[in-house]
């Protein structure tokens, strides 16, 4: 006869580790079906392999960084917080740490450490861990949840946790089958876009520049009337397809599909105004008037950036400094504090840190996570229509939702 389980987690990444181990941990007897031959590829490349697993700001700056539905948060990230992950992940034997940002990370650097962890931990706790388990429907009768059906086998139920992931990086097992298992138990699944993705750019200065990175970079993102759509600093970084970084990746969550084209404005110069650049720029320059022009800005700029920059300056590049009139030195201030690059749209979906978009908040219990359609089903993680900035909010926020999953 085939065992009934008390709780099925479909998913086995940051989300459906975290549901597992709790239920178990809860007294629940738990499975964990994960297609991939491992748990855990899309936590292994967070952070760039570093993992960055959450932040140590407070509550309200935390829901800040949520663009997409953060109301329905709060309860979540009340009941299990940033505290709560660093105690849960440090009490598994895995050394955190904070830098900039209030970021927090494995003293290690190894994203692995801490998907190893989870994995030990739902071992140790009685969670049987299904490899290329492949989920195909939801079993559902009467409006309740009756188990789930892998390959040709049906696995019978007390609740489900649908924690599939969304749709980006589809290699690691996050293909969007969550979606469609979900709009089969009759949910609404709210259009998926790419989020925390490179932007794409047909301006020649990437090309140029490419390689580049700009710290300390202020942006500001306009469309085409003019009207500014997001505006941060931070570090940024040119590529032959346009520009990536992490303020640039915070500024593709917030901006949307709807903003595409826009305008990118640098500021090189964030911490001085106008007036204090052209001082800047006559002190400079009184050093060598009798020097070119391309060859005056190694105190200010990249050198990689510095022939683009003068191009879109409209200045020949051999004038003499001693021969630049007050207009044009102007002119280089204003590049200086608003250099523009022409953005078409996002890389594809498959190139994202995270999806936005997924099941309708409406359609789900903050509470408990669980269906207002179906009883017993429950998500967590990047399958519900939540999403943040870069920063740890976004494994946070898996972290949080798959709590409330499992423990009520």
């Amino acid at each position: 006869m085939t065992r009934m389980y008390d709780v099925a987690v479909v998913g086995g990444g940051a989300a459906g580790l975290f549901a597992a181990l709790h239920s178990a941990w809860s007294g629940k007897s738990t499975v964990l079906f994960e297609k991939n031959d491992r748990c855990g590829k899309k936590l292994d490349i967070t952070g760039k392999g570093r993992c960055n697993m959450t932040n140590m700001c407070g509550r309200e700056e935390f829901l800040e960084n949520v663009p997409t539905n953060p109301r329905f948060l709060i309860g979540a990230i009340s009941r299990f917080g940033p505290e709560d992950t660093v105690a849960l992940i440090e009490s598994l034997g895995v050394p955190t740490k904070v830098e900039r940002g209030s970021r927090v990370f494995p003293q290690s650097d190894k994203a692995h450490d801490v998907t190893y962890a989870l994995v030990k931990a739902c071992e140790d706790a009685g969670v049987e861990i299904r490899y290329g388990a492949n989920v195909t429907s939801l079993a559902i009768e009467n409006g309740e949840i009756k188990g789930v059906t892998c390959g040709n086998a049906f696995i019978p139920s007390r609740r489900v946790i649908l924690a599939a992931g969304g749709a980006s990086y589809p290699r690691t097992g996050s293909d969007g089958s969550g979606y469609r298992l979900a709009k089969a138990a009759g949910h609404t699944v709210t259009a998926i876009r790419p989020s925390l993705v490179p932007l794409t750019s047909d301006d020649s200065l990437c090309r140029e520049c490419m390689g580049l990175s700009l710290r300390n970079v202020g942006i500001e993102f306009r469309d085409k009337n003019g009207k500014t759509l997001y505006r941060e600093q931070g570090e940024m970084m040119f590529t032959h397809f346009g520009v990536t970084g992490p303020v640039i990746l915070s500024a593709s969550s917030h901006i949307g599909a709807d903003g595409f084209p826009c305008t990118l404005y640098m500021d090189l110069k964030p911490a001085l105004d106008e007036k204090t650049l052209d001082k800047r720029l006559l002190r400079d320059f009184s050093e060598g008037t009798n020097r070119e022009l391309k060859n005056s800005f190694g105190a200010l700029l990249p050198q990689k950036l510095i022939a683009p920059f003068i191009k879109r300056s409209g200045i020949d590049a051999q004038t003499k400094l001693n021969s630049l009139t007050r207009e044009q030195r102007a002119a280089l201030v204003t590049l200086l504090k608003a250099l523009p690059a022409e953005i078409t749209g996002t890389r594809p979906i498959d190139e994202a840190i995270i999806t936005s978009g997924g099941v309708s908040v409406k359609e789900i219990d903050p509470s408990n996570m669980e269906s207002k359609l179906v009883k017993g089903l429950r998500f967590a993680g990047e399958i519900i229509d939540v999403d943040a900035y870069t920063g740890g909010f976004n494994l946070q926020i898996a972290f949080s939702t798959a709590y409330s999953a499992a423990m009520n």
